[in-house]
């Protein structure tokens, strides 16, 4: 199993970037699709989470009507927009998948990308 983030950049506070995930090596449309996130010198925290059929988002409150999850089951491809993005947004972010029916802050991944780093500037 592969996930294979892009997207990350530097970017101007209020700015936006749009991150994608692409999976190979399971049935994606069968699985829970999340990203987190792991500033320097913290924990990884959950970012937001969608079902495998698309109807269920859930997200961090700290990301809530800034970020948008999306997925194209056809593709093998999950995304994370960010918008509005402020400087303590700026972290590594990670795409993982989960067999659960829906992820949430408190699931346990089978499997994680190598991540991809989101810099904001002030």
């Amino acid at each position: 199993v592969q996930l294979a983030e892009s997207g990350g950049g530097l970017v101007q506070a209020g700015g936006s970037l749009r991150l994608s995930c692409a999976a190979s090596g399971l049935t994606f449309r069968t699985y829970a699709m999340g990203w987190f996130r792991q500033a320097p010198g913290k924990e990884r925290l959950f970012v937001g989470g969608i079902s495998a059929g698309s109807t269920i988002t859930v997200y961090a409150d700290s990301v809530k009507g800034r970020f948008t999850i999306s997925r194209d089951n056809a593709k093998n491809t999950v995304s994370l927009q960010m918008n509005n993005l402020k400087p303590e947004d700026t972290a590594v972010y990670y795409c993982a998948a989960s067999d659960a029916v829906i992820f949430t802050a408190t699931s346990s991944p089978n499997y994680w990308g190598q991540g991809t780093q989101v810099t904001v500037s002030v």
